[in-house]
């Protein structure tokens, strides 16, 4: 009997640790989603007239607005929240919001999309690398062939190699250097959320909320969006043109709506907390599928269709998540190490 109840007792941690894994695999999927459906709603925008800051600067804005509202009703003590961490609220919307829209639109404007897009989902390696450096835990094997094939997997999705090389790469040194800085800001978004949201602050305060980062973040980040556009840095034209949006001409504030909801407000709320329950290492991977929802979306929305190759790249990405998670099982983290960050969070389920 008394065996019997010391392995209950051992499998009460390991399934909440299960519980939280798949609660935390099924956010990080759906802000991967989320964020997919970005492109074609931003792509009927641009071309109906508006130019890449015009469609961020609606995006980050219509989010701020939509998350202030709902931050005011689940949350009312949010603004206070968010003053108390100024610092990283102003951090986080700089650099991972900001920042990866920012570099990511600079780098298109040098390289072909595909290529901009492979640089900046190069993000998982500089997590997995920074994590290495800073940890002194090498990755496993099967964790480093996964990001390899992951990697590999969004290649073909992106389409950026084809029966005769490199396919429109287009490369200049000027477009790589802010696809590169677009990589390190989305590194920065899986390092940050996880760190903000899965650990308590200085002196046993308590973590910053997910809905507080989301919205107050996005408000710095629509801020200095709009303030790059408006110096003149970026283009900044808006038009009252009627947008296609899956073979339907709709007015402008319909793709706008979507764009801050969706892709916006719901999805780095969906990530804040999916990477606090995840590792953020794997949380990384997790969000190159957003390339192949970004694929069916525009299937769905656009019409474009999905190639062979693509598809083919799609099961390679799954592969690549599946060794990854399958050699972060089976590391040894040191238990000193753990054991307090496991007490904190057992608390607060």
């Amino acid at each position: 009997m008394a065996a019997l109840d010391a392995g209950q007792l051992d499998a009460g941690p390991a399934r909440a640790r299960a519980d939280r894994f798949r609660s935390g695999l099924l956010f990080a999927i759906g802000s991967a989603f989320a964020f997919g459906c970005s492109g074609p709603f931003a792509k009927s925008l641009m071309e109906a007239g508006w130019t890449p800051t015009a469609a961020v600067t609606a995006r980050l804005a219509g989010g701020a607005l939509a998350m202030a509202l709902f931050a005011s009703i689940v949350r009312p003590g949010w603004l206070r929240e968010a003053r108390h961490h100024a610092k990283t609220v102003v951090l986080y919307g700089l650099v991972p919001i900001a920042g990866a829209q920012f570099f990511y639109f600079n780098a298109v404007s040098h390289l072909s999309v595909g290529v901009a897009l492979l640089l900046e989902y190069t993000a998982p390696v500089l997590v997995v690398g920074w994590l290495w450096a800073t940890t002194r835990r090498r990755p496993t094997t099967l964790t480093l062939t996964g990001v390899a094939l992951a990697i590999a997997g969004i290649t073909l999705v992106l389409g950026i190699f084809g029966p005769g090389g490199v396919a429109a790469a287009q490369v200049n040194l000027i477009g790589v250097g802010w696809g590169a800085a677009a990589a390190v800001c989305a590194a920065c978004y899986f390092l940050m959320s996880d760190k903000v949201g899965g650990a308590e602050g200085p002196e046993g305060q308590p973590s910053l909320h997910p809905i507080t980062l989301a919205a107050a973040g996005l408000i710095v980040g629509a801020v200095t969006v709009a303030a790059i556009g408006v110096s003149g840095l970026m283009p900044l034209r808006f038009t009252a043109n009627d947008a296609v949006v899956a073979g339907w001409s709709t007015p402008w504030f319909i793709p706008v709506i979507a764009l801050a909801l969706i892709p916006t407000a719901i999805a780095y709320t969906l990530g804040i907390v999916g990477i606090a329950r995840l590792r953020p290492r794997f949380a990384s991977l997790v969000g190159l599928s957003e390339v192949m929802f970004a694929v069916l979306a525009a299937w769905v929305l656009l019409g474009e269709s999905i190639s062979a190759m693509q598809a083919a790249g799609g099961a390679v990405v799954l592969l690549g998540l599946a060794l990854a998670r399958q050699g972060d099982r089976e590391e040894l983290p040191d238990p000193d190490a753990l054991t307090p960050l496991a007490s904190t969070r057992a608390d607060r389920s």
